[in-house]
């Protein structure tokens, strides 16, 4: 069935435009040159073909968000999950017609969403006669080609993703997740694929995999020693050159690297997070990049190669299945090979689509199941609590969190060495949206208080170490003069900093002056009522992420470990919440901090305590 152009209508998350699928008319795969010049030229040769990409799929199959357990909403009105893609893809396959498609992704598949939780902890993959992973599940059944390993890939050990990776009948990609005794791919590093075409020789697609160097810091515990991340520009260099020599009439990287240039682990390692745009800047022979990581919207963005002045297209879909990108190739026979005159990118919105009942009904019984779980119930709430204003007041909530560390901390630490040390905790507002009602209090809300699948450390600290830790996660905020108009919305994320790299400290007093510039604006920091000695040493439960260099935070990766959990944070809140049986935050609550002026607090947090 033709595609109608209105079908695909959709908002850019990034501009707020319409964002309208780019020839969406049928496209025919061949075309002619009319002849030109005396006697009639034979017409030249073409060839059309598409390749979809998504990226930061982060467990997502249902538009369903299992932390409110009921279908996804924001306040753009995105949709997410895979089975809303399926429609898109089938409908672009009908467009174009299928053997002129491919489909690929960027990586970070199998963590996000309680679905994918399910499946790696609770009824894992790994298990004797264990389940096939749901996004297996679905993406073969999509007919993926290819999909680069993502970060997250790692998070739940390299047992679990071998499995996983057995379970895919598409290869994983990454050509720079090297085993750390060989310094060869762990992973196959590319895939070829043949597109025919009318006119005898096939259309060789080079697609490669690069995954993220930040692995190696974020994911130490799991991949130290067995596995290494070098740069992605610097493998691509390598890699493409091969690509071309076996015949690829096109190269796509699949990267799961932002296309910014930035790098939130600082100089911990030689190597940039977000690469992309270098890749398609430094290395010669790329048609195309399919960004990923950075969870941000780029429908098109030309780059030009250094070497050779060649404009390479790079797109980023939204994460979590919200966007799908689509890279429109146009190639021409020249001189005994294909070449590639034209390529374009546009994205499509997922919420201009349907569920596809063929993916839902794959997976409705392990949904259910999932469901099922994230509503038992583990204890009471006597109050109602949210984090919606976390980001600039200490709320009830964040403090449970920091409470729940600083318990399981100290238990662990009970009769050994560092028994007598104050502990401290670190905690940042993950969810603006996180509550607890008054009442029954269930695994779901745990879950949104804590999305991820940290697990908890404990480093030592001292006095000194405290003060710079709070200087730096103060530059959160955006400095603000005395006089001036305080906006919540406008408050917060200076410095592209993302909530998650805010962190508050339990265990010690302070204020922050947002009329002060960064690295001046910790005050009155305090410990047990008394100005804090920089000498003191503390033990800091901090989590896995912070602890192993994410966010760049100061003295925390390098601090001596004491102590370290396997277990999920969320799974020790859960156990934390079941064994108390009710949550009072007079319990657990105390006005640790605030946001002042010269002195004068920004906000009244008084009322807070009772939220």
């Amino acid at each position: 069935m033709p595609l109608d152009r209105r079908t695909f209508l959709g908002r850019s998350a990034a501009t707020g435009a319409a964002v309208a699928l780019a020839g969406a008319a049928t496209t025919p795969a061949v075309a002619e040159e009319p002849a030109g010049g005396p006697g009639g030229a034979r017409p030249a040769k073409r060839y059309s073909f598409t390749v979809m990409g998504t990226t930061d799929l982060h467990g997502n199959v249902y538009n369903w968000d299992y932390f409110t357990d009921r279908e996804f909403d924001d306040a753009a009105h995105n949709d997410v999950g895979l089975a809303k893609i399926s429609t898109l893809v089938e409908q672009i396959r009908a467009d174009r017609g299928r053997a002129n498609t491919l489909l690929i992704d960027a990586g970070d598949t199998i963590q996000g969403t309680q679905l994918s939780y399910y499946y790696a902890r609770v009824d894992p993959i790994t298990a004797e006669h264990g389940p096939v992973h749901p996004m297996a599940r679905a993406m073969n059944t999509m007919g993926y080609q290819a999909a680069a390993l993502g970060n997250h890939e790692f998070n739940y050990g390299i047992p679990l993703l071998r499995k996983f990776q057995e379970q895919c009948e598409f290869p994983l990609l990454g050509a720079n997740a090297l085993d750390a005794k060989t310094q060869r791919p762990a992973f196959p590093p590319y895939v070829i694929k043949e597109l025919r075409t009318p006119h005898g020789r096939p259309v060789r697609v080079g697609i490669l995999g690069l995954t993220n160097p930040g692995i190696a810091i974020w994911d130490k515990a799991n991949v130290s020693g067995k596995m290494t991340f070098p740069g992605l520009p610097e493998q691509a260099a390598i890699w493409v050159p091969k690509l071309r020599s076996m015949g690829a009439d096109v190269v796509i990287v699949s990267a799961h690297s932002g296309a910014d240039g930035t790098s939130s682990y600082g100089d911990q390692l030689p190597y940039v997070e977000n690469a992309a745009t270098l890749v398609a800047e430094q290395v010669p022979g790329v048609d195309a990049v399919l960004v990923g990581h950075a969870h941000v919207e780029i429908p098109e963005r030309l780059v030009t190669n250094e070497q050779t002045g060649q404009q390479v297209v790079l797109s980023e879909p939204l994460k979590w299945g919200q966007r799908l990108t689509l890279f429109d190739f146009d190639l021409v026979w020249s001189r005994g090979r294909w070449t590639v005159e034209r390529v374009g990118a546009s994205v499509l919105n997922s919420n201009t689509a349907a569920e596809d009942p063929k993916i839902t009904g794959l997976l409705a019984a392990e949904h259910q199941k999932v469901v099922a779980y994230v509503n038992q119930v583990i204890g009471t709430s006597k109050v109602a609590m949210d984090t919606a204003e976390g980001p600039y007041k200490d709320v009830p909530l964040i403090d449970l969190i920091n409470q729940v560390q600083t318990d399981t901390v100290r238990a662990a630490l009970a009769g050994g060495q560092y028994a007598d040390l104050p502990v401290l905790s670190q905690a940042s507002c993950f969810s603006r949206t996180a509550k607890v009602a008054a009442g029954d209090v269930t695994i779901k809300d745990a879950a949104g208080l804590y999305p991820f699948d940290n697990t908890l450390e404990a480093r030592l600290i001292t006095g000194a170490q405290v003060r710079a830790y709070l200087e730096y996660s103060a530059k959160y905020y955006v400095q603000t003069a005395p006089d001036a108009p305080v906006d919540p919305a406008k408050l917060t994320n200076a410095e592209d900093t993302p909530d998650y790299n805010y962190d508050v400290v339990s265990g010690l007093t302070y204020t922050i002056d947002i009329a002060q510039p960064t690295g001046s604006r910790i005050k009155d920091l305090q410990f047990q009522g008394k100005p804090l000695d920089d000498g003191t040493q503390f033990v800091l439960a901090v989590n896995n992420y912070r602890a192993g260099g994410g966010g760049n935070f100061p003295h925390v990766p390098n601090a001596q470990q004491v102590w370290a959990n396997s277990d999920e944070i969320r799974n020790t809140m859960i156990a934390w919440v079941q064994a108390k049986g009710a949550l009072d935050p007079a319990d657990f609550f105390t006005l640790d901090w605030q946001l002042t002026r010269d002195g004068v607090p920004v906000f009244d947090d008084a009322e807070t305590a009772g939220r």
